[in-house]
């Protein structure tokens, strides 16, 4: 359990501070790869949704019908739909004005900015920051609990949420550089952001560990369901989208399936 607890927690921590990846491709290239996001952020869906439905929710309903008998299937269903509720509330209570999935390319940084528009956009830079940071949180919780249970599974969703991790980045880098012309700050701001997933870890770790038996194991492995697919749908998909062609993140979609299918059957 203790090896299991430190990977855990080195996987939310990767998958957290890949925000940081964001700034240094917006700082390092000139123009912004939209067909390998698209790509990457639609097989970052689709390892999602696959080890959601096929893996992780399997493993909450044997867990709740084995104490639960037929109720267990109720109760995995409502905790999966509670993933999905709470992970909706927080992007509600996020104003969209400042959501952290807006597009933003490298090639923003060569805008020009005159004065007037510095604060404005320095003041959006941070809301994006602690946008991400909001939403975020539960994700870190999501990763540590599944890592903790099976660290094979923690590996794939800390993968699926580094990748769709760094054009966060890019958001909160590009209105910060644009307000202050510090690559510095613009960067610290976008790696900062991050660490709100071995937060939640750490909340996770605290609080629901000591109460962590078979029946908290199920409530918590099917609301991560959930979270994770109501991610894939609500953010993923449409941000791949508008990246590039629809097309391009349908085909990461299907590959990031079939990659977590094989790395699954591999591992059983």
């Amino acid at each position: 359990m203790t090896e299991n607890l430190i990977i855990a927690f080195a996987l939310t921590l990767m998958a957290g501070l890949a925000t940081g990846i964001g700034s240094i491709l917006a700082f390092f290239t000139k123009t912004t790869n939209t067909k390998f996001l698209s790509i990457a952020l639609g097989f970052s869906a689709g390892v999602m949704i696959y080890v959601s439905m096929i893996e992780i929710f399997v493993k909450a309903q044997d867990a709740l019908t084995n104490e639960f008998n037929e109720l267990g299937n109720w109760i995995t269903v409502a905790s999966f739909f509670g993933g999905m509720l709470l992970i909706a509330l927080i992007d509600k209570w996020i104003p969209k004005q400042k959501n952290p999935h807006e597009l933003k390319k490298v090639e923003d940084l060569a805008s020009p900015v005159t004065v007037s528009q510095q604060p404005q956009l320095m003041k959006m830079g941070l809301f994006t920051a602690l946008a991400i940071g909001i939403h975020n949180f539960p994700e870190g919780i999501a990763t540590f609990a599944a890592a903790v249970q099976d660290p094979s599974l923690g590996v794939a969703i800390a993968i699926a949420i580094a990748i769709h991790n760094i054009p966060e980045g890019i958001a909160v880098s590009v209105p910060i550089y644009f307000a202050t012309g510090d690559k510095k700050k613009a960067f610290k701001f976008s790696f900062l952001s991050g660490l709100s997933e071995p937060i939640g870890a750490l909340v996770a770790w605290l609080f629901l560990m000591p109460f962590l038996n078979e029946v908290m194991f199920g409530i918590i492995f099917a609301a991560v369901a959930g979270i994770m697919v109501f991610i894939s749908l609500d953010e993923l998909l449409p941000a791949a989208k508008r990246y590039d062609e629809e097309h391009l993140s349908i085909y990461g979609l299907i590959a990031g399936m079939a990659v977590m299918a094989v790395s699954l059957l591999l591992v059983i």
